[in-house]
């Protein structure tokens, strides 16, 4: 009767409180236990293994959905919202103030198919900048249509922020090395998600590649709406909910955790 989850605050953990009062889960005796993303990747690693039950907060991109062959729970309630999109935004001026760095981030764009197996080969233990080398060397008309027009940058600086998350780390990774390639002199910084929001409303930060709406990060895009731009949808089909191994045959929705 308990979902493992990640840190506690996160707003993906405030929708599964949610969740277990709409569902009914609360007086069913569920509960979420709240740990840390790698605990929990952790904790299903060894539940897997073992072919033993267990409900885990998860969330795509992230290569834990293809390595450990989760589904989602279907959620007619659709507490967990209607679906999400990974989003570029940028502080106020950017676009104006460095229009060719601006123009790469509004078109790098990529898929699930793509990203998942760049980020499970870095989980398998692969140099995080090889592998990104690597998935450039290996999709020149990708980095052809982000790179499309884009200018040289003659040194201009660029400052990426990020979450501390694996897709994050790889996207603003592949981005940063995608715009040193065109000459610009690019740095990363990975901050608290709050932090990460702050720092572009008020001007510190130029851009991240990491904000997922419109569940995910939505309080912070309500709280700075208006002091931030949006530059691109960078990937579709991003989604948060709760999840089980394939193996569970008979756990195919949040009703279903109900009649456990």
């Amino acid at each position: 009767y308990t979902i493992t989850g990640i840190e506690a605050g996160a707003g993906s953990m405030e929708k599964t409180e949610d969740a277990l009062n709409k569902y009914g889960l609360k007086k069913a005796n569920w509960q979420i236990m709240p740990t840390s993303t790698a605990a929990m990747t952790s904790t299903l690693d060894k539940a897997v293994k073992h072919k033993q039950p267990i409900v885990v907060l998860s969330w795509q991109p992230h290569w834990m959905v293809a390595k450990y062959s989760l589904k989602f729970l279907k959620d007619p309630k659709h507490v967990y919202g209607h679906g999400e999109s990974m989003r570029t935004i940028a502080r106020l001026g950017f676009r104006k103030e460095n229009p060719g760095a601006a123009k790469l981030l509004k078109q790098f764009n990529w898929k699930l198919d793509m990203a998942v197996p760049l980020m499970l080969k870095i989980n398998d233990g692969m140099d995080t900048q090889k592998a990104i080398n690597e998935f450039i060397e290996t999709h020149p008309k990708q980095v052809k249509k982000w790179t499309k027009g884009v200018p040289a940058g003659k040194g201009k600086k660029v400052n990426l922020v990020y979450t501390p998350y694996d897709y994050e780390i790889a996207a603003t990774r592949l981005v940063k090395t995608l715009l040193k390639q065109k000459g610009y002199n690019v740095t990363m910084r990975q901050l608290d998600i709050g932090v990460m929001w702050s720092s572009i409303a008020h001007g510190s930060s130029d851009a991240t590649v990491t904000v997922e709406l419109p569940v995910t990060n939505q309080l912070y895009a309500k709280k700075y709406q208006g002091k931030y731009d949006e530059l691109a949808k960078n990937m579709q089909h991003a989604k948060t909910g709760l999840a089980v191994p394939k193996y569970m045959k008979d756990i195919n929705t949040i009703d279903d955790l109900k009649n456990k």
